[in-house]
């Protein structure tokens, strides 16, 4: 038997892990100070912590740990089972490093049982796609090396295509250049992000406003989606207007499939700041 783990990062709905009884690590993180409490299982007030981010708050977030690690991972390795944990990009987050030291570890005790910890260059809904669909195909009965192959082909198209109401949140939390946050500053000029080849944030156009940034993750859409029937994910940071009209857009480019609608979890929600919306989908490349 396959056990599939994610954390926090991937934003998939509660009712989806429960579903497809995905086991979710936390990441931890603070407000002012506090440590706060989140889980894939709680419900998060996204108004209320993207509100308290726009009056000032001060958010801080740490990486999921060994122990962490060890203590999800090690009894499904005891029971029998085979472990995949498919988490956040290595390029914004040390997480991955970790992960993947401690799959290390388990291979060598547990040399019988196959442990696979998957970076997925990705976060928010670009790893929590991957997730789902590896969760499907575990359901419908695929094997480990099936799984891991899927989760290797889908991972250099997953469109990550996002816009940001304020670029001082990537640029405090090191994800993004000083030099670039200051194109966000003036003019109302509004800049559109991707995640790279290798997980990393980078600027890859700018805009003059927001409706117009929008607007271009729509065009974007229209040109690299490899399937229009096929399901999408879009987070937001406390913007279902700007959703709204988002989804409005890609119907008229031709989407016809799902779309798998969440607000940003506060981890990762915290690094990109209030009103961002993202958008992701696979792409015939990225």
């Amino acid at each position: 038997m396959i056990k599939l783990f994610t954390d926090t990062s991937a934003n998939l709905p509660i009712e989806l892990i429960r579903k497809y009884g995905i086991k979710v690590i936390s990441f931890e993180y603070t407000v002012n100070g506090v440590p706060a409490e989140y889980s894939a299982e709680t419900d998060f007030d996204g108004v209320a912590f993207y509100n308290a981010m726009r009056a000032g708050a001060d958010v801080k977030t740490g990486l999921i740990n060994m122990a962490k690690f060890n203590e999800n991972f090690e009894p499904e390795l005891i029971a029998g089972n085979d472990v995949i944990y498919i988490g956040m990009s290595g390029g914004i987050s040390g997480t991955a490093s970790i992960a993947a030291v401690a799959a290390g570890e388990f291979a060598e005790k547990y040399p019988q049982r196959r442990i696979l910890s998957f970076d997925t260059y990705a976060a928010s809904l670009g790893e929590g796609l991957m997730v789902l669909k590896a969760a499907q195909m575990i359901e419908q009965g695929a094997d480990f090396d099936a799984v891991s192959d899927m989760l290797h082909t889908l991972r250099p198209n997953m469109c990550q295509y996002f816009t940001v109401d304020d670029l001082k949140y990537l640029r405090k939390g090191g994800r993004i250049t000083g030099a670039a946050a200051v194109i966000g500053s003036v003019l109302h000029i509004k800049p559109i992000l991707q995640g790279d080849d290798t997980g990393h944030i980078i600027l890859c156009g700018k805009v003059r406003g927001r409706r117009n940034a929008l607007n271009n993750l729509a065009e974007r859409y229209a040109a690299l989606c490899a399937d229009k029937s096929a399901m999408i994910g879009i987070a937001h940071a406390d913007d279902e207007v700007g959703t709204a009209y988002l989804i409005s857009k890609l119907r008229e480019a031709g989407f016809t499939g799902e779309c798998l609608t969440v607000c940003y979890e506060p981890v990762t929600g915290s690094h990109v700041g209030p009103g961002t919306i993202a958008l992701f989908f696979p792409g015939i490349h990225k």
